[in-house]
């Protein structure tokens, strides 16, 4: 039985479907595949070849990919005729997973505008922020996140799911596909980066086209690597991944809409019961999820009640993929090859991959480059280094992003020369597999969410009660890792803990409000430069500091 990779190197051999070309990209010669779409629209013309299956199920919403091109060609109609969007504008799109999410993400990208997906988890201060940078042409969301914004002064129109959107997306008509550049920007994804502070992560339309190519390989490779002889069955995929993220929109949307398959979504908090109960009931035979969600459904006292045989693929990022759960889930779920990999927003998504043979070969790899991506690691001089060594790793690819919106400081600081994108972790490569020490940084990962300590410090240090704060992450078997808050009182006051909760709360969404918290009389180790010393802190390293 051929292994992935070299299944890969046979699809992508001159002649096949996906031959690769050299060609420039953004004055860089870059691979690529030479038979694609040039814009995010014509994979939506190209869907006609699946008319009357169906695309979209959410409760007791089921559409056909028909009526998904009909009421994307109404809504497309709408914010052109009625709202002026064009190309190059901005529509924000905040809400939960729904039918209204994707449809409006198609709508404004067949005109040639930029589909921005807001945080549904943000608070309000953090959407205004948001809607700040991008400075839309309208906003469409659920009735839940906009409500935040009620008390907010707002100048732009609001379109409600609830309320609005279905007048507005009834009709059909022609669908109307503007002409783009395939360097144009399709979408704007927020990420907090190292900093803490939001910005936003320009997709272009190339960019998500190529990713998805990488996907359909992905697929094809192994396909051909498990030895079936069989035809698959129908595609069908669970949606728990939130559509602002990279994961959702691109590999859970775009993707699957390229490959015909059904998308199941559902509302509300994740429920691994719920979760189960639709695997089996509409045949999901992939889904994409994080190790939390993951660990929830495999170590559930129910599983054995539920026949989850459909699934044959369970791919998993955002965080590391534990060995022991990746054992838990080959035995609970033995029909579904396991699989995890490297990327970033900023990456585009995909990077490295690793499933099948190769990762109970390398458990705790991130995988081989794909096709058409590059993967160095640097030194602090930015010289490459040798296998085995540990430095930044660096990414260069078409699916790199453009840049971030209106930040072009920020920019070049992602984006070195020839177009390789800093990625900010630290890692190592031993024969082509790539290694992340996710300790490395201060991001911490709960849940598959980031949460970037900085954020939470400046909120909790702008209370009247806080002198100093750090923020770090603790290991958790269920999340992968929880918030802690550290704190230091300001001089003659005491510490609330629990009206500390509520001040983090009322700032930041809920997912970065500590779970654990101490107070601390002494001052916060720190270096000369003034930089916090979060290992001394810890107890991890010993601190060699004078105190002066």
């Amino acid at each position: 039985m051929p292994t992935t990779n070299e299944t890969y190197e046979a699809l992508t051999r001159k002649g096949a479907h996906f031959e690769l070309a050299t060609e420039d990209v953004l004055g860089e010669s870059l691979s690529v595949f030479a038979k694609r779409p040039r814009a995010l629209a014509e994979l939506l013309v190209e869907s006609e070849e699946f008319n009357d299956r169906e695309f979209l199920v959410s409760g007791s919403q089921r559409l056909t990919y028909r009526q998904h091109r009909e009421q994307v060609a109404s809504f497309a109609a709408a914010l052109e005729e009625k709202y002026g969007v064009r190309r190059g504008d901005r529509v924000a799109i905040l809400g939960a997973n729904s039918v209204e999410w994707i449809v409006s993400f198609w709508a404004v990208t067949s005109l040639g505008a930029i589909a921005v997906g807001l945080n549904g988890w943000w608070s309000a201060s953090e959407i205004m922020d948001g809607l700040g940078d991008c400075q839309p042409k309208a906003i469409v969301g659920d009735k839940k996140r906009l409500e935040r914004l009620k008390d907010e002064s707002i100048s732009i129109p609001v379109i409600e799911f609830e309320s609005d959107f279905a007048p507005l997306a009834t009709g059909g008509g022609e669908l109307k596909i503007a002409e783009v550049s395939e360097d144009d920007p399709a979408c704007i994804l927020y990420t907090s980066g190292t900093t803490g502070q939001a910005k936003g992560v320009m997709l272009s339309h190339r960019s998500i086209i190529a990713s998805v190519g990488l996907q359909t390989l992905n697929g094809a490779a192994m396909f051909i690597a498990s030895g079936s002889t069989e035809a698959p069955p129908p595609p069908c995929t669970l949606l728990t991944t939130p559509l602002f993220h990279v994961s959702g929109l691109v590999a859970g949307v775009v993707m699957m809409l390229s490959a015909g398959a059904k998308v199941v979504l559902r509302d509300g908090r994740f429920d691994p019961v719920d979760v189960m109960r639709l695997i089996e009931a509409e045949q999901v035979t992939s889904w994409s999820t994080t190790p939390t969600m993951a660990h929830r459904v495999v170590n559930h006292p129910d599983i054995q009640n539920f026949d989850l045989t459909s699934l044959l693929s369970l791919g998993s990022g955002g965080s590391a993929l534990r060995t022991d759960l990746q054992e838990t889930i080959r035995s609970q779920i033995p029909s579904a090859s396991v699989g995890l990999g490297y990327g970033l927003t900023e990456s585009g998504g995909i990077a490295t991959i690793n499933s099948g043979d190769e990762l109970v070969a390398h458990p705790t790899s991130s995988g081989r480059a794909m096709p058409c991506v590059d993967v160095e690691i640097r030194g602090a001089d930015g010289q490459t280094l040798f296998a085995g060594e540990e430095g930044e790793v660096y990414v260069r690819s078409p699916l790199v992003m453009l840049g971030y919106w209106k930040n072009v400081v920020a920019t070049n600081e992602a984006l070195d020369d020839g177009r390789w994108l800093r990625s900010g972790d630290v890692g190592h490569l031993e024969n082509g597999h790539l290694y992340i020490n996710s300790r490395a940084r201060d991001l911490i990962l709960r849940g598959g969410e980031n949460v970037y300590p900085v954020e939470i410090e400046h909120v909790l240090e702008s209370h009247p009660d806080v002198d100093e704060a750090a923020v770090v992450g603790l290991d958790h078997e269920e999340l992968g890792q929880e918030v802690l808050a550290i704190v230091v009182p300001a001089a003659g006051r005491t510490i609330d803990v629990d009206a500390l909760r509520k001040w983090v709360f009322d700032r930041l969404a809920g997912f970065k409000v500590p779970s654990e918290w101490r107070v601390r009389q002494d001052a916060l180790p720190r270096n000369a430069t003034g930089k916090l010393l979060k290992p001394q802190l810890m107890g991890q390293a010993e601190n060699t500091l004078v105190d002066e």
